[in-house]
């Protein structure tokens, strides 16, 4: 009887884990302060700690396709600065594409 019961609290916890938990994929698990050009970053993601990752942070992608872990945004001026850029690139590239089409 007290085999059926741990069992059953076994497969209790194992099945909230997995209803509740998040699969964290490509989290930065510390960040660079160097510093990079703009003109190589494509995009970026910003990472939040306690949404799958452990630590906030912005992952820029190069135009090469490498992931570079950046401190937060709001922690390191440069790494705004190319976010702004990024953001700016992209509007003028969407006010193209309004015109072409």
């Amino acid at each position: 009887m007290a085999s059926r019961i741990a069992a059953l609290l076994l497969l209790g916890v194992i099945c909230l884990g997995f209803a509740s938990g998040q699969v964290a994929i490509d989290c930065c698990l510390s960040t660079s302060n160097k510093h990079f050009p703009h003109q190589i970053v494509k995009s970026y993601i910003i990472q939040e700690a306690g949404k799958g990752c452990e630590i906030s942070a912005t992952i820029l992608k190069s135009q090469r396709g490498k992931n570079i872990c950046a401190p937060e945004a709001s922690k390191a001026q440069w790494v705004q600065d190319i976010i702004n850029h990024v953001d700016k690139r992209r509007a003028r590239q969407y006010k193209r594409s309004e015109k072409d089409g």
